[in-house]
């Protein structure tokens, strides 16, 4: 299917913006069904402020811990418990990366 450049008015500033034949290909690849309704200004400001809220959650709570491969300190978000290893992410990458994990 052959696209063309369409132009469409964004919802939040009112300003038109071209919805180009490459990004309208990439939605169909993508199986979006919807144009945006945002210009590209406003859909990264949009993403900006939901990232900055962290989606209304609280921030992940982190534990301390020392890898049990290499000693370095490390946080991990799970309580660790006595007997069972923790590893930092450089150490875990490479267990599971060894499949001994």
């Amino acid at each position: 299917m052959a696209y063309q450049d369409k132009t469409l008015t964004c919802v939040e500033c009112g300003r038109d913006f071209t919805f180009t034949a490459r990004e309208q290909e990439f939605f169909a690849e993508k199986g979006f069904t919807n144009e945006p309704k945002r210009c590209p200004e406003c859909r990264r400001s949009r993403k900006q402020q939901r990232d900055n809220e962290g989606y209304g959650r609280a921030p992940r709570r982190m534990y301390p811990a020392i890898c049990a491969a290499c000693g370095k300190e490390t946080e991990v978000p799970f309580e660790p418990r006595e007997g069972r290893p923790v590893y930092c992410n450089d150490c875990y990458a490479k267990m599971r990366d060894q499949g001994k994990i």
